[in-house]
Parts: C-alpha cells; sequence; structure tokens
C-alpha cells in the first residue's frame, strides 16, 4: 500500500490509511524526506487518523521522520492518534518524544502555521 502526500501551500500531508508494513513505513520515510527536499516544504502532517494500531517500529521510524525532517528544516506534526493507540502506546512504554502533535489535521495546519510564522519573525 502506497502512502498519498498531498501538497498544501508550504505543506506535505501524508494520510496513512492503514496499518503499515515495515517495508512500506522505510518507503514513507525516504519519499517524505525526498519530496521535503525536492519541493523545499516548510512543514510535514502525518495523519495516523485510520490506523487503530501503532507498534514499535511505526511508532520509532515516525519519531525518526520527524527528526530528520526537523534537520533538513521541515517540522513534523503527527494528528489523529486515536485514544486507544495512545492508550495502547503508553501501556507499551511506546513514545512520540520530540514529536508535535495535535488533534486533527486542522489543528495541525494551524499549528505549523504558527510554527513556521514564528520562524520566519526571527523569535524561533
Amino acid at each position: 500500500m502506497t502512502v498519498p502526500i498531498l501538497k498544501q501551500g508550504g505543506y506535505l500531508i501524508a494520510s496513512i490509511q492503514s496499518a503499515l508494513s515495515d517495508s512500506e513505513v522505510l518507503a514513507l520515510r525516504d519519499e517524505l524526506l525526498q519530496r521535503a527536499g525536492s519541493m523545499r516544504s516548510r512543514g510535514i502532517i502525518v495523519d495516523v487518523t485510520a490506523l487503530d494500531v501503532m507498534d514499535s517500529f511505526a511508532a520509532r521510524s515516525l519519531r525518526g521522520i520527524a527528526h530528520m525532517a526537523n534537520l533538513r528544516g521541515a517540522q513534523t506534526v503527527m494528528v489523529g492518534i486515536q485514544p486507544e493507540v495512545a492508550f495502547a502506546m503508553v501501556q507499551l512504554g511506546l513514545n512520540l518524544e520530540g514529536v508535535h502533535t495535535a488533534l486533527d489535521l486542522e489543528e495541525g495546519l494551524a499549528f505549523l502555521d504558527r510554527i513556521t510564522m514564528e520562524r520566519g519573525s526571527g523569535s524561533g
């Protein structure tokens, strides 16, 4: 399964529709980072609303995507983590340390707008 990646202004939006295999997660990472560079994206949103489970590899990989994108100048925000997924992640000791999160796509876009505006004004 390929993950659709849309461009919205200066941002990329990757909407994960179902659980991904390890190789699909790695392909998503490579594609997002390549596109972020070629499109000079200021932000990336990873929408996980459709996921009802997140394993440790996926959590680590998504955290890695956020850190790698940040090194390339793009902020990443993960949106739509379902309550059951959040509960299971906490129970399993999985964390998204250093990754911005938001309730939904609308809040994720607002967050990126705020953070990129702060960076542009020189206060961030």
